[in-house]
């Protein structure tokens, strides 16, 4: 019975990688819709009644065999935070981008070519390695005056730095592995139940760049060196995450980020460190997540120094035997699906 409730469980799953790194990445909803058929997805929108230019819905669905039909699944029934309204709630709303996005949805209906081609057919520009760890350590400093009542700020926080892993996972794994369980473990934390009734408020730094830059890079971005020093940063984010939880009286949130720091991203410090120093990451101790951020602010600067980063600082979270054989609990999809059909339609 688990095992075919997985294996139905795991194309939602593995689309909702692909969905969350595309919307993180993009800075549109026309590029949004590019990225999804970069991707590989097959893509259609929800048309407002009588309407061709007035999208209020999307679903998405994998490439099927040959000879099978797609099983499409709607934005929101992939998570909450993946429904269209969610989504543009991060891009611009003006008459030209609205065209523009409607343009590319009926493209993608009729299997065109894309109407307005961007950013996502080049690489990014190698400075914005170094532009994004100065957002994401400033987005840090930010997030220790953000009151936890600011639901749709953490939230916010909480969607990016979960498309940023989902866009490493995308880039890196050919299946969900440990960059894609610790996405769905922070896109819990971005689920409200209610749509944000407030903009962004002005002044607030984005953690979006490290997906652009982790779902675009062709090869290793910068090489593992820089991946160390953003793998450090997003995991900072992750235990500012924690804490707000903890603070939240959130235990079983706080827990779920825990054991994603602890037993997801230790093996990618660790692979990424195969022929660099040691990475220390923030992981549980007694309870709460130990604090790396001047760790990471060393590593940053040393980078962009031109050094290599720093090792491991004395007392380090990680431990030296990571026990790689250790039985864990593997993070899996998150809401079981009943009645399995041919259309999930959702917005």
């Amino acid at each position: 019975m688990v095992a075919a409730q997985l294996a139905t469980e795991q194309p939602r799953w593995d689309l909702a990688r692909r969905v969350r790194a595309c919307a993180t990445a993009a800075s549109d909803e026309g590029e949004f819709v590019r990225r999804l058929r970069q991707h590989g997805l097959l893509v259609r929108a929800r048309f407002a009644e009588g309407r061709t230019d007035i999208v209020s819905g999307y679903s998405v669905a994998a490439k099927p065999a040959v000879g099978e039909r797609p099983i499409w699944y709607g934005g929101g029934h992939l998570a909450r935070d993946l429904a269209l309204p969610r989504l543009r709630a991060e891009w611009p709303d003006t008459p030209e981008s609205a065209s523009t996005a409607a343009a590319e949805w009926v493209a993608a209906k009729r299997h065109r070519r894309p109407v307005r081609p961007g950013r996502e057919t080049a690489a990014p520009d190698p400075q914005l390695w170094e532009q994004c760890g100065r957002d994401l350590e400033a987005l840090r400093e930010q997030l220790r005056s953000v009151p936890i009542e600011d639901r749709d700020s953490w939230a916010r926080v909480a969607r990016q730095t979960a498309g940023a892993f989902a866009a490493w996972s995308l880039r890196v794994e050919t299946r969900p592995g440990p960059l894609a369980r610790t996405a769905d473990a922070l896109a819990r934390s971005a689920e409200l139940r209610k749509a944000p009734v407030q903009p962004v408020k002005a002044g607030m730094v984005s953690a979006a760049g490290a997906s652009l830059l982790l779902v675009s890079a062709l090869h290793r971005g910068q090489g593992s060196a820089a991946e160390l020093i953003l793998l450090r940063q997003l995991a900072n984010l992750a235990k500012a995450l924690y804490d707000m939880h903890r603070a939240d009286t959130d235990p079983r949130r706080a827990d779920q980020i825990a054991s994603a720091v602890r037993t997801e991203l230790v093996q990618v410090a660790r692979h990424l460190s195969a022929d660099q120093p040691p990475v220390a990451l923030a992981a549980p101790a007694s309870g709460r997540l130990l604090d790396t951020d001047r760790e990471a602010s060393e590593a940053a600067r040393a980078a962009r120094a031109g050094q290599q980063p720093v090792g491991k600082a004395p007392g380090s979270p990680i431990p030296r035997d990571l026990r790689p054989d250790r039985p864990r609990t593997t993070t899996g999809p998150r809401r079981p699906i009943r009645n399995p059909s041919n259309d999930r339609d959702g917005r």
